[in-house]
């Protein structure tokens, strides 16, 4: 690996050189673990030094603290024509605050998207810092989407390259999206069905569908502050029943509480000192 001949190539490549003269030495993993005991395995060339990117971590304990937004495939009327779903999720309680649907992903839709969210759910500066998560895609990244939010007074937080997996909370509602009944498997016929489909799904995910992230709370409940009061009804019917036929219970009755402290992406120090900030995304 010495030789002028193989000093710059990487084992994968002197391996079948080596093979083509008919000689045999090691495999490749043997020679990458020689090349690390001698401290050789280096970075090399003009490109930038991998860096280790920290992982994005937000604690929401209200509504409107952490949004987490993507975009998704919506299938068209025919095979590779698509329509774009727009959606911003709150974390916290799970209510989508805002969606669109368009026909090609741009900075300046998500741009327009972020100021009529903000709109509707009357966020102003004097609030508390909001906190908009993304990937790393073009849309997410373009001048005119982060000069909107800067001008918004909007934190944003993206994930790391090439991991799919920072970004939680999105992909579940898609997931739950392309697996709801009603999802038209065959497309959509043009973008005012698809506008028509979404505005009919976010209307009963929002206000009919019992979260099991949120102690099964419908979005809306959560996010309006109704939570607590349902919870406690709940509470208190399970310890009347409870009380009138005791031997139903071997121990307490089901926990119906909640905890306001949710998390997008804990750091495993975190879910090890409190293990109620586990998250349930389904």
């Amino acid at each position: 690996m010495h030789q002028p001949e193989f000093q710059s190539l990487p084992p994968s490549q002197i391996v079948p050189i080596l093979a083509d003269k008919g000689i045999y030495l090691a495999s490749e993993s043997t020679m990458y673990r020689v090349m690390h005991q001698a401290n050789e395995q280096n970075h090399r060339g003009r490109s930038k030094t991998p860096s280790r990117k920290p992982k994005s971590t937000h604690c929401a304990t209200a509504p409107n603290r952490v949004w987490s937004w993507d975009i998704t495939y919506l299938p068209g009327p025919a095979k590779g024509l698509y329509f774009y779903l727009y959606l911003i999720l709150d974390i916290f309680s799970r209510k989508i605050v805002g969606w669109e649907v368009w026909i090609e992903e741009t900075a300046e839709h998500a741009s327009h998207l972020i100021r009529r969210t903000v709109m509707a759910e009357n966020i102003t500066r004097q609030n508390e810092p909001l906190v908009l998560h993304s990937d790393n895609g073009s849309p997410m990244k373009g001048a005119s989407m982060l000069e909107t939010l800067y001008q918004l007074g909007i934190t944003p937080s993206r994930s790391r390259p090439r991991v799919s997996n920072d970004n939680p909370y999105s992909e579940a509602i898609f997931r739950t999206c392309k697996y709801c009944p009603s999802y038209p498997a065959g497309g959509f016929a043009d973008i005012k069905d698809a506008r028509i489909w979404v505005k009919e799904f976010s209307h009963w995910y929002n206000y009919k569908h019992c979260h099991s992230g949120i102690k099964f709370l419908t979005p809306y409940q959560r996010h309006s502050g109704q939570g607590e009061e349902v919870l406690d009804k709940r509470h208190q019917l399970y310890e009347t029943a409870k009380a009138k036929n005791p031997d139903r219970w071997t121990r307490q009755t089901r926990d119906w509480s909640i905890h306001n402290e949710v998390w997008l992406n804990p750091e495993k120090s975190q879910t090890d000192d409190n293990q109620n900030v586990k998250i349930n995304i389904s």
